[in-house]
């Protein structure tokens, strides 16, 4: 299904003790009807990052990821604000208005900026490449990402966040 002029929906997760931005490009179908960040039940998302930091990412409980977000200092947001999407497919995002990183970072501690996905990526280079801060492209953690395991994207996802 086409999505036409569809927006973010939901604020980022990010306060001033920020040290971590990772983007994602937009949010999912099922994201987006949840108002939050990675919520398909097959996004390795949450599950990379319990792997990663030992604490309980895959609650359902959207507050409580929240503050384990913030107590590891990470933010989270994507990099559309507004599109035309067919489905939840990145490869199907048109008219794009991206999100104003640098407003959304001033302030914070962000040290390092984390593209989770290609098009997160893309994107990212063509609007915010001289941001001046260490970025990373990330594999995807969606399922449509049947190249790597989640304990590939764990070994990946770990070098970079707790470096």
């Amino acid at each position: 299904m086409l999505y036409k002029n569809v927006t973010h929906g939901f604020p980022p997760v990010i306060d001033k003790d920020s040290k971590i931005l990772i983007l994602g490009s937009f949010p999912s179908v099922k994201s987006r009807a949840e108002n939050f960040f990675y919520m398909h039940p097959n996004n390795r998302f949450y599950a990379m990052l319990e792997k990663v930091y030992g604490d309980n990412f895959t609650e359902r409980n959207i507050e409580k990821k929240i503050n384990l977000l913030k107590n590891n200092h990470i933010a989270l947001y994507d990099m559309v604000e507004q599109c035309d999407i067919v489905d939840s497919k990145d490869q199907e995002i048109t008219n794009v208005k991206v999100t104003d990183i640098p407003l959304m970072i001033k302030g914070t501690n962000i040290e390092k900026i984390i593209l989770n996905g290609k098009k997160a990526y893309e994107l990212f280079l063509e609007y915010y490449s001289s941001l001046g801060k260490k970025v990373y492209y990330l594999p995807s953690t969606s399922s449509s990402n049947a190249r790597y395991s989640l304990d590939k994207l764990v070994d990946i996802y770990r070098k970079i966040l707790v470096d």
